[in-house]
């Protein structure tokens, strides 16, 4: 039977409108999964954490976290079809930074409408300016490109949710090679500003893409070097599969099943082993804080996803489900079973949520 994992990044809403949110929210099944269960925990996320809570269990679950570091660029490239050889490499998104009345912003990725096309262009023309300052840039697909840059070892970078807008100043990479990303970027920039691609997408009303935003560093040493760790500690990683549903292309690409629709689910459900699921519709209404949209894709969640995860467990189709809701400052984990599913002087309640 399979062992669930599901984790729901802004699932878990802000404090200061949860009261309201639970009251509005009708998801009975959610609510068994949360309060009919044989463990639970709140977990802050540590303050010199750059990457959200939930991209920090995510790769802690696939064995890639170095320190608070999510370590994800080599596993996503392998899942692309790319080879990361012996290097040193990032994630790389483009973006589009604006300028705020006292500060520079980044916003959400998602809104961005990239094309394919555009993508490409964009791709190929900054490139060279990779090359000429010595480093080596893949593409994995239209919003996920990997750069090697073997050098930038002590760099400090944040995950791109995490630095959506917010005060860039706090977020940008810092340490030693700072310095060589910041004039990078400016080479890249004066690239962009002229470019046919960035003039397309300007003529259809979207924002231009004006930086790329690096992160996620991983080499196979250090795979290598967790892997060996875990091994003479006695306690080997058992890396679960994963399976993906709108999210972004750094773990769409870490995925062996990638999802359309959740009617998808069923054929995770009837095989053995452990799962991860991660459902990304709910983080762009989070992090824009528009929780009309969030309750809409609740409700969505609720009658595609957590029924039928109810209902499978209930019948013993599944041997367990451990629910991981996040937002930017922590994460809840729940774990039910069938047997904590009969508890019947538990009442369905969503107070976990608060």
């Amino acid at each position: 039977m399979a062992h669930i994992s599901l984790v729901l990044p802004f699932a878990l809403p802000a404090p200061e409108f949860a009261p309201d949110l639970t009251r509005a929210l009708q998801a009975p099944a959610l609510a068994a999964l949360l309060s009919k269960i044989s463990d639970a925990r709140y977990r802050p996320l540590d303050t010199d954490a750059r990457v959200l809570p939930y991209e920090l269990w995510i790769a802690r679950a696939l064995g890639v976290a170095h320190g608070l570091v999510p370590g994800v660029a080599t596993s996503a490239m392998r899942g692309v079809g790319l080879d990361p050889d012996d290097g040193m490499w990032f994630v790389v998104n483009p973006t589009h930074i604006q300028i705020a009345r006292t500060h520079l912003q980044m916003g959400d990725m998602r809104q961005l409408d990239l094309r394919e096309d555009e993508a490409r262009a964009l791709f190929d023309s900054a490139r060279p300016c990779f090359e000429d300052a010595g480093y080596a840039l893949a593409w994995g697909a239209h919003d996920t490109w990997f750069m090697r840059a073997d050098d930038w070892t002590d760099i400090g970078t944040a995950s791109p949710d995490a630095a959506v807008n917010m005060n860039l100043t706090d977020w940008m990479p810092s340490g030693p090679q700072a310095r060589a990303f910041r004039k990078l970027q400016n080479d890249v920039q004066v690239t962009w500003f002229t470019d046919p691609a960035n003039a397309a997408r300007e003529a259809r009303g979207q924002l231009p893409i004006n930086s790329f935003w690096p992160w996620g560093n991983a080499s196979m040493a250090t795979e290598h070097a967790q892997q060996l760790v875990a091994k003479v500690s006695g306690k080997p990683l058992v890396r679960p599969r994963v399976a993906a549903f709108d999210t972004p292309g750094w773990l769409t690409a870490l995925a062996d099943r990638r999802l359309d629709t959740l009617a998808g689910l069923d054929s995770i459900l009837d095989e053995d082993g452990h799962w991860l699921l991660a459902c990304g519709n709910v983080a762009a209404s989070g992090i824009a804080a528009d929780w009309h949209g969030w309750l809409q894709q609740m409700q969505r969640l609720e009658t595609e996803l957590f029924a039928p995860l109810l209902a499978a467990l209930k019948s013993g189709r599944i041997k367990e489900v451990r629910l991981v809701l996040s937002h930017r400052d922590g994460h809840l984990e729940t774990t039910t079973t069938p047997l904590a599913q009969r508890k019947f002087w538990r009442r369905p309640t969503l107070e976990r949520l608060l």
